[in-house]
């Protein structure tokens, strides 16, 4: 039975656009289970790297990918992927050679559809943690993951300042090429999808970022922090 209480909140967009801080706040203000689909996408290729596989072997990424064992760590409010019962840690998922081919992994189909029913599966560990809802954060959220989710947003800012931000954040990141390997590939690109919210946050502050997607919110969720 599903709880027609529990809502689901997709938020899209490209790197630094603001989609990580803006759904980690939602999550404390709503009691929301928070998922960065991202950190899943990383720590798949920190594995494949540390496997040594390369990017233009699209065989040996599948292969690779559909033998890891998966499983969910709760933290706080944050999932957390397993990877053969091991939480791959932040210092090695936000590494230059992950932002490095990150992206390149992410384009094989075979890696992506691995990573679907999982995904898709993150809003049943929610509901049994007794979450009010999932807020879950990537680049086909809206799309492909939860084409009916709640509420759909998209982020988006200058490029110029994404970069700025990543640099506050002491992370090398190539944005430009980033967006343009998302925006290219050809399973389910990054886009704006249709009937989905567009936010520009380049000029806005985070916290007027949150108080904007809250205000969606509230209209199912009354706050709870």
């Amino acid at each position: 039975m599903t709880d027609a209480s529990f809502i689901i909140v997709a938020i899209d967009g490209g790197a630094a656009s603001g989609k990580s801080s803006t759904s980690r706040a939602l999550s404390e203000r709503f009691h929301l289970l928070h998922v960065d689909t991202g950190s899943f996408y990383r720590a798949f290729t920190a594995e494949l790297l540390r496997q040594n596989v390369a990017t233009d072997h699209p065989d040996a990424i599948t292969s690779a990918a559909t033998a890891l064992q998966l499983d969910t760590a709760i933290e706080g409010r944050r999932a957390q992927m397993k990877i053969n019962g091991r939480v791959v840690p932040d210092a090695e998922i936000r590494t230059p050679a992950v932002n490095a081919n990150v992206s390149h992994f992410a384009a094989v189909p075979a890696l992506r559809q691995a990573l679907l029913e999982y995904q898709r599966g993150q809003a049943d560990v929610g509901r049994s943690h007794g979450f009010r809802g999932l807020v879950m954060e990537g680049r086909d959220i809206g799309s492909v993951i939860f084409p009916d989710a709640d509420f759909r947003f998209f982020l988006h800012a200058d490029p110029v300042e994404r970069a700025r931000r990543r640099a506050a954040e002491g992370q090398q990141d190539s944005i430009t090429e980033r967006d343009r390997l998302d925006q290219s590939r050809k399973t389910a690109p990054l886009a704006c999808p249709e009937g989905a919210t567009d936010v520009d946050s380049t000029h806005l502050t985070l916290e007027e970022v949150v108080d904007l997607l809250s205000s969606h919110l509230a209209t199912r969720l009354a706050p709870v922090a």
